[in-house]
């Protein structure tokens, strides 16, 4: 009998039903092909945590099949969590000159850069991955060096977009490469993963060059202001405008913020940054220049608490103060989520005298991603069998579907996926047949995964009510039981302890009370005493502040 032909599955890792850590695998027989590999900002809840990363777990499992990681662009939505992948799983990456400059510097902190195998694809040229050929088109972002990806699999052609915008003023580079997109649609497309980023917004993006008319006027209208621009590190092409108007205007350029100042150094080296001698200073030397000959271009757009920008809001920078000379530029719009952290930042910046200028006041800002007539246009040229809308929350993913049964697509030929839910797609058909382990990992300084929704829950508990830690003193090695000391209360978050003295000598007598009674019935168990007296006082606290705090009760060997 014939071996029973495979069937092209393909799934998401993250990027759908949410707003980053976008990660596409593509499966056919024994090879896979992982597109992109970001990382997602911690919502509000998520304390303490500093990135979420995707669920690796089905990689893992089926790493022999992997033939390399394709990335898009150098966003960090896209690559940011790449060196975790790869500490996990080895394989090679493929990318644009740029892309991998800037991930070079982040294996690089991560000590995986000599590990790691790496090939520049020039934009244009096709790489063969097992069963795949994955051709790279050129597309405008808010990035130098952005890709689309055209992919030949055995059940026919699949186009992966990346984050893109129709852009004919690029900064650098040529424009959106229309053309090979059309072509590719003449041909057949079997299905189309398209972002879905600007779902919601009428018409076209605006050119990323119509930012730099806007600094220019802000520079003429600030002839004594110190001039602070927070922004992406990565957004080069806005970078280089900034220094073209500091140029224009004889100032002198600092940077601040360590990915910042390694994203400036990896683009200046690999030609997509310019800047004259003399142009860039250190911070040290700021002594030197009156606030009106100096430009700070910064991290921090997104009011990220660790970022230099919001450490100079918070007067916790140790190089720069903000003062009534200084006009803030944020040129950035806030990731959904982030609202009240940028929020906060504009407000301690306005406190310390500083004038601010953010979107919705000037066009400090242009989005790297298509609006609805751009997206149509896409549509039209490619003509896909198939539709699969990625990289946004349900509402963009479902709005995107909205566009593209308008444009003529039959409902049942369009899938909205949640991250693990997989696609099959044969010669003759496309459906939904289950689910792969995913969902996201979270890391918290060096740890990765190591805290999960138990810990989340307990350190809300903790922010939200304070802690009781009841402190006692037992002996039970003679198999009776002994208190010999105790009980101390310690109040950490819950209430201040010298105003309230009643209180906690009220709960000091509920434990005596309780101890008592486990004393009377020569109770040994451990576990057993720590639960009765985190029972007997959470309820005296209850009834007399209406608080619940975490109680955690102590037994001390004695």
């Amino acid at each position: 009998m014939p071996a029973k032909k495979s069937k092209l599955r393909v799934f998401s890792l993250g990027g759908h039903g949410e707003v980053g850590k976008n990660m596409t695998v593509l499966e056919y027989g024994n090879d896979i092909i992982i597109i992109d590999c970001g990382v997602a900002f911690p919502q509000d809840e998520m304390l303490g945590i500093d990135l979420v990363i995707p669920d690796f777990t089905y990689l893992q499992q089926n790493a022999e099949k992997i033939r390399g990681l394709f990335l898009t662009h150098g966003h960090e939505d896209h690559v940011g969590s790449v060196p975790y992948f790869l500490r996990e799983v080895k394989t090679k990456l493929f990318a644009t000159k740029l892309t991998l400059g800037l991930v070079s510097n982040k294996l690089k902190e991560h000590g995986l850069l000599n590990q790691t195998e790496m090939e520049v694809v020039p934009v244009g040229s096709t790489i063969t991955a097992g069963c795949f050929k994955v051709e790279f088109i050129r597309v405008n972002h808010s990035i130098a060096d952005a890709v689309a990806f055209s992919i030949t699999t055995p059940v026919g052609v699949v186009i992966h977009s990346g984050d893109f915008k129709v852009d004919f003023t690029p900064i650098q580079g040529d424009v959106i490469d229309l053309q090979r997109f059309g072509e590719l649609g003449r041909k057949g497309v079997k299905l189309l993963l398209c972002e879905s980023t600007n779902i919601h917004n009428k018409g076209y993006t605006m050119s990323e060059r119509s930012i730099g008319k806007t600094f220019e006027r802000v520079f003429e209208d600030s002839p004594t202001q110190r001039l602070i621009v927070a922004m992406f590190s990565s957004h080069i092409d806005r970078i280089q405008q900034v220094l073209n108007s500091a140029v224009q205007h004889r100032r002198k350029v600092m940077f601040l913020g360590r990915s910042m100042v390694n994203a400036v150094k990896t683009a200046t080296e690999l030609g997509y940054l310019t800047a004259p001698p003399g142009l860039v200073i250190d911070v040290s030397e700021t002594r030197n220049y009156t606030p009106n000959q100096l430009v700070i271009i910064t991290t921090g757009s997104q009011g990220e608490p660790m970022a230099a920008l919001s450490r100079m809001a918070s007067n916790d920078h140790r190089q720069i103060t903000i003062t009534q000379s200084d006009k803030v530029i944020i040129s950035a719009s806030p990731i959904p989520g982030n609202e009240k952290l940028v929020s906060r930042v504009i407000n301690d910046l306005m406190k310390h005298g500083a004038e601010v200028i953010y979107e919705g006041l000037m066009e400090v800002h242009v989005s790297g991603h298509a609006k609805e007539e751009e997206l149509k246009l896409i549509h039209a040229l490619i003509r896909p069998e198939y539709f699969m809308p990625i990289h946004g929350e349900f509402r963009h993913l479902s709005h995107h579907k909205q566009l593209a049964m308008d444009m003529g697509m039959p409902k049942e030929n369009i899938f909205i996926t949640d991250i693990g839910e997989v696609l099959e797609v044969s010669n003759t058909d496309a459906k939904m047949v289950g689910t792969v382990p995913s969902g996201q990992l979270l890391v918290d300084g060096l740890g990765v995964g190591d805290v999960g929704n138990i810990v989340l829950r307990d350190r809300k508990h903790l922010s939200e009510d304070g802690l009781i830690i009841a402190a006692v003193g037992v002996n039970l090695d003679d198999g009776y039981c002994h208190f010999i000391s105790g009980p101390d209360i310690i109040s950490r978050g819950f209430v201040f302890v010298r105003e309230s003295d009643d209180l906690m000598a009220g709960a000091k007598n509920v434990v005596k009370k309780t101890l008592h009674e486990l004393e009377d019935k020569n109770t040994t168990d451990k576990q057993y005493i720590r639960t009765k007296i985190k029972d007997d006082l959470r309820e005296y606290i209850w009834q007399k502040t209406k608080r619940n705090p975490m109680i955690f009760p102590v037994l001390v060997d004695m």
